[in-house]
């Protein structure tokens, strides 16, 4: 074979391996990821029986403006202050085991009930943390560096925001709007049984 024509078959040879290779792509494309989820399967640890009637749930937003400063130094070289938007929602309940042994009391002909229900309580806020967001912030030229370093630590936002969050709950109706609903709620149970029902207050 001369020395033109193995040149040649070289040649055909190696645009045969990049045909094929470029075909089946056997180290897929240059930059194309793959994500492989080797998480462990959720576990049950416990189980615990509920004896709560949420009888109401209030959605409540608040912006918060946070500003830190830092003392005898201007603005523009350190500090930061911050526009916060956070959401969430607040349950209010009635625990039915906080029933007191006259909670219920059948009256002796057996066709009137005389109910006491408990206070309703407001449960922790349920924040959403796809509807919180930093809304704008200003930081010195300091902070910015030092923000450079990491992401932002956005859990004291979460912390102030859950507190007026549960102090916007405190001030709302939604007690009240609870005590309403859990009345209503098991006298027309009780009604359904064939018993004249009658709410007594503490």
């Amino acid at each position: 074979m001369t020395r033109g024509a193995l040149v040649a078959a070289v040649l055909i040879i190696l645009g045969s391996a990049v045909f094929v290779f470029g075909q089946f792509k056997p180290f897929g494309q240059v930059g194309e990821e793959e994500t492989i989820d080797r998480s462990q399967p959720a576990v049950l640890k416990s189980v615990r029986d509920l004896s709560q009637f949420h009888a109401a749930a209030g959605e409540f937003q608040v912006v918060l403006d946070i500003e830190n400063d830092v003392k005898w130094v201007p603005a523009a070289l350190a500090g930061e202050r911050t526009l916060f938007v956070a959401a969430g929602s607040v349950n209010a309940y009635v625990d039915f085991s906080a029933l007191k042994d006259d909670g219920l009391v059948v009256s002796p002909d057996g066709k009137t009930v005389e109910l006491r229900l408990p206070k309703p309580q407001l449960d922790k806020p349920n924040m959403h943390h796809d509807r919180s967001y930093i809304f704008s912030q200003e930081r010195g030229l300091i902070n910015d560096l030092q923000a450079l370093a990491g992401p932002p630590d956005q859990q004291k936002f979460y912390v102030a925001a859950e507190a007026k969050l549960a102090e916007a709950a405190k001030q709302s109706e939604l007690l009240e709007r609870a005590e309403d609903n859990t009345r209503v709620m098991l006298t027309g149970m009780l009604q359904t049984l064939g018993f004249q029902v009658k709410v007594v207050g503490d």
